[in-house]
């Protein structure tokens, strides 16, 4: 599959069939929100876990040398936390461009919930489950570099620098907001110990 994946994720999914569009974050998605929105939620998709197994040519590395960013792993048992927004058709236009290193557009439930106090646990809040969008890059974009240690994942990540800035930059600003959703992430949390160690 081709490093950029604009023109395919056109074709993936009628953007007319949705009622409401809900699109899930759980990368840079939850911190950097560069797109008109019309509500966001804290929530929630199962069946995914968060990983740093995606290489990033464009945003936080380079073609020769790519950085490290999150994608999705399917997990049956995990449960993935992140936000969730509200949109319009035109934002996927800006969106598409923004994914387009490899991430292709999954129709996925997300859980929705009230507030951020109960994220971390997903009980004792009200919530909703509603379709919505996802960007996953799968194992074989071309731009997957696949499993590492968290040890490894940030040396690699230390060293990367794009377009869009330090690699390290967009790790620590995911710790960050994913502490502020009260949500534990042993895998980020665990690079970002590395990495503050180096």
């Amino acid at each position: 599959m081709s490093f950029d994946t604009i023109e395919e994720n056109k074709k993936r999914q009628s953007l007319e069939d949705f009622e409401e569009i809900w699109l899930f974050g759980y990368g840079s998605l939850i911190y950097k929100v560069d797109f008109p929105i019309l509500a966001k939620r804290v929530a929630a998709i199962k069946g995914w876990k968060r990983r740093f197994w995606q290489g990033s040519h464009d945003h936080r590395g380079t073609p020769d040398e790519p950085g490290r960013v999150a994608t999705l792993v399917a997990e049956t048992n995990d449960v993935c936390f992140g936000m969730a927004y509200q949109v319009s058709e035109d934002v996927f236009e800006h969106l598409d461009h923004r994914e387009k290193n490899g991430y292709l557009r999954y129709e996925v439930d997300i859980q929705l919930y009230e507030d951020s106090s109960d994220s971390g646990s997903g009980s004792g809040s009200e919530s909703k489950i509603v379709k919505g969008l996802v960007y996953i890059a799968p194992t074989d974009n071309d731009a997957f570099l696949g499993h590492a240690s968290e040890k490894e994942i940030a040396k690699h990540i230390l060293r990367s620098v794009g377009p869009s800035g330090p690699n390290c930059d967009y790790l620590l600003d995911l710790a960050d907001a994913l502490r502020a959703l009260n949500v534990d992430d042993a895998h980020v949390f665990k690079i970002e110990k590395y990495l503050k160690n180096i």
